[in-house]
């Protein structure tokens, strides 16, 4: 069994993931891997303090690449992945071990770092139930399987096929490299679990109005991600609204559209669903709640435009 665990620039979290991992109640032999991906603060060096395997890469490689680094430098027949911002629970490993005896790709559930409360724009990962997304926050895998789809894919653009649609360049991030790991892995025939009992917690980063919204803009991707693994659209609501919070804005702004445009001030009413749902609703008319819901509002509104814009260049319908 190996652990890998993709960083860079992780000095201020790794600490916390490696002693989450030490403190598991696995009792069986696993190698813990970190892959040092071109940092410049003390990651690599914080990682071998506490007993990790650290292979360092020069330059940066992305998560993709880090992943498969880490696969390549260890033999061990069952991969397990988390990230150095996230802190698993005692049971993780021993649950993805027992999970991987009838699988070949587990997922558990990830959430936020438990007593630390999550603001509405803070940036974390919360995951309750299987998701189709593959998020390598918590992800297992066989070996086999891994080497069979060829490891991880980083999404990047493809010279000469602007039909494929936006993709981020490595200076813009990386996106979706997980996703198709995942379903490539499916239709090579594995079988996959979801671990409930897999737990990990992920860091929760503060964040400000301005950082949420201009992170919706990232929504651009996924025309490209979906026409890259269109069994994505089984998971969405009429299969091309990406999540349940785009149909809500999506109906609400066409429902005020159209009071505006007919002279009817009942065609508003079909905003409601969204106000209820994805507005903050209490004291809304305070400084707070102004702000908080204009950010909310304008937010959707950049993740709208993103998605038709990005639906544009992939040739796929995604709002």
């Amino acid at each position: 069994m190996a652990v890998i665990v993709p960083a860079r620039n992780s000095a201020a979290t790794i600490g916390r993931t490696l002693q989450a991992i030490a403190a598991s109640d696995f009792e069986g032999d696993y190698e813990l891997v970190v892959v040092d991906d071109g940092s410049t603060d003390d990651t690599g060096q914080i990682a071998e303090r506490h007993g990790a395997r650290v292979v360092r890469l020069e330059g940066q490689h992305g998560p993709a690449g880090a992943r498969n680094a880490g696969i390549a430098a260890t033999s061990a027949p069952l991969l397990a992945f988390t990230d150095a911002d996230c802190t698993p629970t005692r049971q993780w490993l021993g649950a993805v071990v027992r999970a991987l005896g009838d699988a070949d790709l587990v997922s558990g559930p990830v959430l936020p770092d438990e007593g630390v409360p999550a603001g509405p724009f803070d940036r974390t990962l919360r995951l309750a139930d299987a998701s189709d997304r593959f998020e390598t926050a918590n992800l297992a895998v066989r070996r086999t399987i891994a080497a069979e789809v060829g490891g991880f894919e980083p999404f990047a653009p493809v010279p000469g096929r602007p039909e494929l649609g936006l993709r981020p360049r490595p200076d813009q991030g990386h996106f979706g490299e997980d996703v198709v790991f995942g379903w490539r892995a499916l239709r090579a025939g594995a079988r996959r679990v979801f671990a409930r009992e897999a737990l990990v917690h992920h860091a929760v980063f503060p964040r400000g109005p301005r950082g949420y919204v201009i992170e919706r803009w990232r929504l651009r991707y996924f025309p490209a991600l979906v026409r890259e693994v269109p069994e994505l659209r089984g998971s969405m609501p009429g299969r091309v609204f990406l999540s349940r919070r785009t149909l809500r804005f999506d109906v609400a702004v066409a429902g005020i559209g159209l009071a505006i445009a007919r002279r009817r001030p009942g065609l508003a009413a079909l905003a409601i669903p969204y106000v209820r749902r994805d507005l903050r609703t209490w004291r809304p008319f305070t400084r707070g709640g102004l702000v908080e819901n204009g950010a909310l509002v304008l937010g959707d509104a950049v993740g709208l435009a993103a998605l038709v814009r990005g639906a544009i260049a992939a040739r796929r319908l995604l709002l």
